[in-house]
């Protein structure tokens, strides 16, 4: 197992295990209180273990309250923190982690995950005899007790695409550890129980616009500062959006007050294309960032091969049929760093979800009968319309006055006509269902709208508040599922990946907004743009709309992969087939052939089958395998029978990865 995960930690590879318990760890050495670390580590006093990927941003006030050593390590801390607390540790976190300890004295596994799920955590669990963990799939599949078998409600969210399941995995037997959870093994099984849950009927109430602004700059300045504690070179991807500029100018700032940097930037840039496709080149906003200043640039040409490049490694390395269409352009931005000595990348991944648009204020005026800032809010925001009146009743009525109407009701209303369509309020990725990919005796069998219906539900319950809903875009199973597998691409190229945005602090503040401040004088994400004044650029500052990068994916798929395609939509197998609603796909290929840059949905959908296709070639025929040892080595890795001594029903070899 540690050899399967080796490239998550080049840093050494340590076991501990007494009896039928067993942790490991695969180390990356990132912060300067990690350099020589090795984990599992055993508390000399309790007998506890703990083995851990962690990086905690309250160490200061941990250090102080449980009165240990400063240079203690994050995972130490951890556990002195448990030793204190007991099983509420986790609450008393900030930052990103996943950690298991063995409790000696109890004979008891204890673990969490971090409250926003950026750490990631799988595991296999037979009642009967055993428990086994690790940070990717592919390494529980070294027990030979965990089948290999795909899960095929797994393949039916990824031709949604619909990604709310929470807890299942493409495999049948491995699960997740949903995000703010802990799990606590013993002898009676496994229990789990949600930790954290954000004050929703918390509103932040201040006395100006500038207090806000403050209020956020301050918070979103110590997200960026916590994460730049780094023994090692820091880089950030820049696109040259509001997000990653944001982190890119608040970053090299703070480097130069340390006297450390400059900051390394990586950009994907498409010069080929952008003739074509002008809304795909942001280099000239990226541009504007680096002439700030404290910034090396390094600029990624991503026009130059094709979107399926090493698409079987990416798959073994994120144990998926990849949902991201874009993952081609992170994994080369991904290999550049890992070149430049990079080890801790920022992303501003999703900074749209946790700063919101402002759009549900709509809604809360309406409930607050604040027509007037309703209505001249509607205006503001439609000039930026090409049709802005049916922009402006759009906002107005659907997003406002409609909202009145309990969703409840609505909900009936479709359940009552037999249309069970997707809510406008959940999250899903583009090109959702325009038309269906899947063949309808599988939706069938699996009782799919059923499943998509009940998932929503319990995810985004009806008559919900706007704050409640801002939570569910921000912890929506599709974000978590994206971050954990642009974090097993970034941990492919052993990178740690940090978010400023989802830094807890940052989360609460903005979920705490009054209306007003998300959507102001029509200018969305404003409470981002205000607090920035004077360290974005004001082309950055106040740029109109986002970077369209789909013309180069539907481009260059056609150009070098047009006998893979052909293959796939008009020679499928029989595997392929029992999914997916041929005609319907053939149909798509045919528009997407016929003009690829008109062909939205349909070229979404040719990447959703793609994809599929060779990830279940890839798993079917055991053709996954690390790029670095063989199946047969893989083999000898296999802990070997050892029968219970305590009464945990654990094996031998339980494991994480850093």
């Amino acid at each position: 197992m540690g050899q399967v995960l080796a490239h998550r930690g080049p840093n050494g590879c340590h076991l501990w295990h007494e009896g039928s318990v067993g942790l490991g760890h695969r180390m990356l050495w990132t912060t300067p209180e990690s350099l020589g670390e090795q984990l599992p580590i055993r508390d000399t006093h309790t007998g506890n273990v703990i083995t851990a990927d962690v990086r905690l941003d309250n160490r200061d006030e941990l250090i102080n309250r449980l009165r240990v050593q400063k240079q203690i390590s994050d995972a130490e801390l951890i556990l002195a923190a448990y030793n204190t607390f007991g099983a509420g540790c986790p609450t008393h976190f900030l930052g990103d982690f996943v950690f298991v300890i063995w409790d000696a004295r109890k004979q008891i596994l204890f673990g969490a995950r971090d409250q926003l799920g950026v750490k990631h955590f799988y595991y296999y669990h037979d009642s009967a005899r055993s428990f086994v963990f690790a940070s990717e799939p592919k390494g529980i599949f070294c027990h030979r007790g965990a089948p290999r078998r795909t899960n095929e409600l797994a393949i039916a969210d990824h031709l949604l695409p619909f990604y709310e399941d929470r807890i299942n995995t493409p495999f049948q037997s491995v699960l997740r550890l949903p995000a703010a959870h802990s799990f606590i093994v013993d002898q009676n099984g496994l229990r789990l129980t949600q930790y954290y849950q954000p004050d929703l009927n918390r509103e932040l109430r201040l006395r100006s616009d500038r207090e806000y602004e403050d209020g956020f700059r301050a918070v979103f300045t110590d997200a960026v500062r916590c994460r730049l504690r780094s023994a090692f070179p820091v880089g950030t991807m820049l696109s040259g959006g509001l997000d990653s500029s944001s982190i890119a100018c608040v970053a090299s700032t703070e480097l130069a007050k340390a006297g450390r940097g400059p900051l390394q930037t990586f950009s994907g840039i498409f010069p080929s294309v952008s003739a074509i496709s002008p809304k795909i080149d942001e280099r000239s906003f990226a541009e504007a960032v680096v002439a700030k200043g404290g910034i090396q640039p390094h600029y990624v040409r991503v026009d130059a091969f094709s979107p399926l490049t090493e698409v079987d490694q990416i798959h073994w390395h994120l144990d998926n049929s990849l949902p991201a269409t874009n993952m081609y352009l992170d994994w080369a931005i991904f290999k550049r760093a890992k070149q430049q000595g990079v080890r801790v990348l920022f992303s501003g991944n999703d900074g749209d979800s946790v700063v919101s648009f402002g759009i549900e204020d709509f809604k809360e005026y309406a409930r607050r009968g604040r027509w007037v800032s309703l209505i001249r809010e509607a205006a503001y925001l439609s000039r930026w319309s090409k049709k802005p009146y049916s922009a402006f009743k759009n906002f107005a009525w659907n997003y406002g006055i409609k909202t009145l109407v309990p969703d409840s009701a609505k909900y009936y209303w479709h359940r009552l006509r037999r249309r069970p369509v997707m809510r406008r309020d959940v999250p899903v990725m583009p090109g959702y269902c325009s038309s269906s990919l899947i063949n309808p005796q599988f939706a069938r069998r699996i009782s799919l709208t059923e499943r998509v219906w009940q998932l929503q539900n319990d995810s985004y319950p009806p008559d919900r508040s706007t704050r409640q809903h801002h939570w569910n875009c921000i912890a929506s199973g599709m974000d978590h599922f994206l971050l954990e597998s642009f974090e097993k691409a970034g941990g492919a190229h052993s990178l740690e990946l940090r978010y400023p945005f989802f830094d807890r602090r940052v989360v609460e503040f903005c979920l705490s907004l009054p209306p007003g401040q998300r959507l102001q004088s029509g200018w969305p994400r404003s409470i981002l743009r205000r607090s920035m004044e004077g360290i974005l650029p004001p082309v950055v500052q106040w740029r109109v709309g986002k970077a369209d990068m789909s013309a180069n994916f539907k481009l260059k798929l056609l150009e070098y992969e047009r006998e893979t395609l052909d293959h796939i939509v008009y020679k499928s197998d029989a595997l392929l087939a029992e999914y997916i609603d041929l005609p319907t796909v053939q149909r798509s290929y045919e528009k997407y052939l016929a003009d690829p840059m008109l062909a939205q949905s349909e070229s979404f959908h040719i990447a959703l089958i793609t994809n599929l296709a060779l990830w279940l070639k890839n798993v079917e025929s055991e053709l996954i395998s690390n790029p670095v040892i063989s199946e047969g080595t893989l083999n000898t890795l296999r802990p070997r029978e050892m029968g219970s001594t305590v009464a945990v029903p654990v094996p031998e070899l339980v494991t994480a990865s850093d």
